[in-house]
Formats: structure tokens, sequence, C-alpha cells
């Protein structure tokens, strides 16, 4: 087997969609960290265009972008699917996935926002987004993609453990238990696969990363 290695930065939820994919499948590869600050020339070689993380290698050839990559390797190594077969099916993820992205870092607003009425904005359509992903996708389903974790869970991850330190450094819940209880109840039964607790980044270490973004952003804001 090819060597597989995966360039990526501790905090990223993009970078951790493609650990635990690699994970799910039992894919053996090798973790390169990379200091966003000051990026290594394999990167650089490896991602030109965008060099930016995650950046998977198997052999000599990249794959940039995590859904990207995720469709990559359940190609290549077809045990545990993480796509649906079914073509229907793999087009519906596919619209959810993108959805996710365009909107799942919406919370973030939150961070930098200059005004009270912007903060408002932003979560309402925060709140707007997670009770569309409760009723429209995830249903009364346990995951995303049914009884198993799948390539849509994946890409929610965000939602599960990144977003309650959003919460915590802002002071403004999101997530809640009560209005919410099937997207919470599934943040936990994801949160609880040992592949994904198991490559999780350190809750504390990551909200001491927000508060230094934070900080800046709303420096910047005032200036």
């Amino acid at each position: 087997m090819e060597e597989v290695k995966l360039h990526g930065m501790w905090a990223s939820p993009f970078v951790c969609r493609v650990k635990w994919g690699l994970e799910l499948k039992g894919i053996p590869y090798e973790y390169v960290e990379e200091d966003i600050s000051n990026k290594s020339p394999s990167l650089l070689h490896y991602n030109p265009l965008y060099k930016k993380v995650p950046v998977l290698v198997h052999g000599a050839k990249p794959v940039c972008e995590s859904i990207i990559i995720l469709e990559y390797i359940d190609e290549i190594w077809p045990q545990y699917p993480l796509f649906p077969i079914d073509p229907f099916d793999r087009a519906t993820t596919r619209f959810w996935i993108k959805y996710a992205d365009n909107k799942l870092f919406g919370s973030q607003l939150l961070f930098g926002s200059r005004s009270r009425e912007e903060e408002e904005k932003a979560k309402a359509e925060a709140i707007e987004f997670l009770r569309t992903i409760e009723e429209q996708c995830l249903g009364d389903k346990k995951f995303f993609a049914g009884e198993e974790i799948g390539a849509l869970d994946l890409a929610f991850g965000g939602i599960a453990h990144w977003l309650p330190v959003l919460e915590q450094i802002t002071g403004k819940i999101l997530l809640d238990a009560d209005e919410f209880p099937r997207l919470y109840a599934w943040t936990q039964n994801f949160k609880e696969a040992a592949v994904i607790r198991d490559n999780l980044p350190d809750a504390q270490k990551l909200a001491g990363l927000y508060n230094a973004l934070r900080d800046k952003q709303l420096r910047s804001a005032a200036q």
C-alpha cells in the first residue's frame, strides 16, 4: 500500500473531518502538523494554489479540500462507505454538505460583530441553520447518515465540538437542548463514538485559540 500522509492543523474541523474518515476506514496514515503562520515547503508544494490544510498525500499524489478528500478515500478504500451508494442519496448528501460549508461557521460572525444589530442577525441566522438541519436533514435518525456515521455527520462535526466552544467564549447559546432535542442528542451520539472522541482537539486549548482570535477581531473592528 502506498504511503498516506495528512497535512493538517490541530484546531481545524476540516482537518478533523479527514482524520475521522481515515480512522473509520482503518487506513494507516502519517499526520503532519502544519504551522499556519509558517507553512512548510511540503504544504506549499502540494497545495500551491490555496496553500491550505487539509492536504492528503497518497503516494506522491496530493488531494486537497476536506470533502474532496473524503470522496477520494471512499473510492480508493471501499470498506466502511462514507457516502451512500444510491446516486440520488449521494447527490442529496453532497447538497447538504455544501449547505453545511456555506452556513455552518456563520455563528463565528459573532466574533467580530461591530454592533448589537449585527450580533442579533448572526445569531438568528445560526439558529435558523440549526433548525433547518434538525427538521429537514436529521429528522428522527441517530446519525445524519442513519444508524452509522457517514460523510454528512463528518461535515456537521463542527456543531458537536467547535460550536460549544464558541458558545462558551461569546456567552451566546445557539444549540439549546430544549429547543433542538434531536440535534443535541446527535452531538452526544457523535462524540461518544470512539473514533470521533479520540480525535477531537482539546476544548480548553481550542478556547484559548479562539479567544485570541476573537480579541484580535474585536480590536480590529474598534479601529
